[in-house]
């Protein structure tokens, strides 16, 4: 028997994108079964019609984007798929994937309504995936412990680089959330994220983190006490300069499957700290990290991976365990302490 289709409910405002939406996911196979001109007609159509996923606009009339994210949270409640213009909505993004949505997939401006249909296939592959996911509600999705105690102030690690893709920036808060404001070594991120998102991103987590978190910029050091997000649209290489390492972003190499990418942060990583690395790859679709990975393992570093259970897609990590990689896993409530322990 044929597997039931997803079921998708369409929630925009704009006539042109719930009709570019409904054509995109429909020729896909997917069953559209309805169009939502509003959060208010969202709320009562997903009662109705009990989607599998909705994607979901953030800036409507009458409710908002976050407005339906928070009136579902803690319910039984379909995997949210946010379509959203970066430029102008990038902190409410952020704010989305902080009340649970699945991911964001950009949504052109305005003025470019033609390039919807150039979103399609991406806008395919995470819905398909957010409907395969775990659910977890808002609630925990974001719920985050303080700071890990860390009595070990010494080690032989000079770099912890991490990378994330789907489910990233909810097990990016856990993560940042705990570590402490004494951890002795440099941190760089890559997490695959729409343009735009970036800054908003770094703001959020150093909100939360005892260390202080920035958005990478051409020359920005690494140093003990600060934790450096890639900039989305650019690779982060790193390259040690005058006794350290500093931050160098380029578009190269342009045939990566997505910028930045953390097998271009991992491999820059192993090059200029070797053994002294500590790769961390967590959630997400792909296997970006695996030959990021193998680099810091051939150059005597060590790689550990989120565990199948915390993950929203276990793709990345699940690539890296598969080819004998990972030196540790841990679920993201407790990868604080196992980084810790390896240091």
């Amino acid at each position: 028997m044929a597997a039931a289709p997803i079921k998708v409910l369409v929630v925009d405002d704009s006539a042109f994108a719930r009709k570019v939406l409904r054509e995109c996911l429909s020729a896909a196979g997917l069953e559209v079964v309805g169009i939502a001109h509003d959060g208010l007609e969202a709320l009562e159509m997903i009662s109705a019609l009990s989607p599998d996923v909705i994607t979901l606009d953030l800036v409507m009339p009458n409710l908002d984007g976050l407005g339906v994210l928070r009136a579902l949270a803690g319910k039984p409640a379909p995997r949210v798929v946010v379509v959203s213009m970066s430029d102008s909505d990038s902190m409410l993004g952020m704010a989305a994937l902080q009340e649970g949505a699945f991911e964001v997939v950009h949504k052109p401006t305005a003025l470019a309504v033609s390039q919807l249909y150039e979103i399609g296939d991406k806008l395919v592959e995470v819905v398909r995936a957010a409907a395969l996911s775990p659910l977890r509600t808002a609630a925990e999705a974001v719920a985050v412990a303080g700071p890990v105690t860390l009595s070990k102030l010494s080690t032989t690690r000079e770099l912890v680089v991490i990378g994330a893709s789907t489910g990233g920036p909810q097990a990016l808060t856990h993560l940042m959330a705990a570590l402490p404001a004494n951890f002795p070594v440099a941190v760089a991120l890559v997490l695959h994220i729409p343009p735009g998102y970036t800054a908003a991103l770094a703001r959020r987590l150093d909100e939360i983190c005892a260390l202080e978190v920035l958005e990478a910029a051409e020359g920005l050091e690494l140093k003990v006490g600060r934790v450096i997000v890639a900039r989305a649209g650019r690779h982060l290489k790193l390259i040690r300069r005058a006794g350290g390492l500093q931050c160098k972003l380029d578009v190269f190499p342009v045939e990566a499957l997505h910028r930045p990418a953390v097998d271009v942060l991992f491999q820059t990583a192993a090059e200029v700290a070797g053994a002294h690395t500590l790769g961390v790859v967590l959630t997400g679709m792909g296997d970006d990290g695996l030959a990021g990975a193998r680099a810091i393992g051939v150059a005597g570093g060590l790689v550990l991976t989120e565990s199948e259970s915390s993950c929203v897609v276990y793709g990345m990590p699940r690539v890296v365990m598969e080819a004998g990689l990972s030196a540790g896993q841990a679920p993201i409530e407790r990868m604080a302490e196992e980084i810790i322990r390896f240091l």
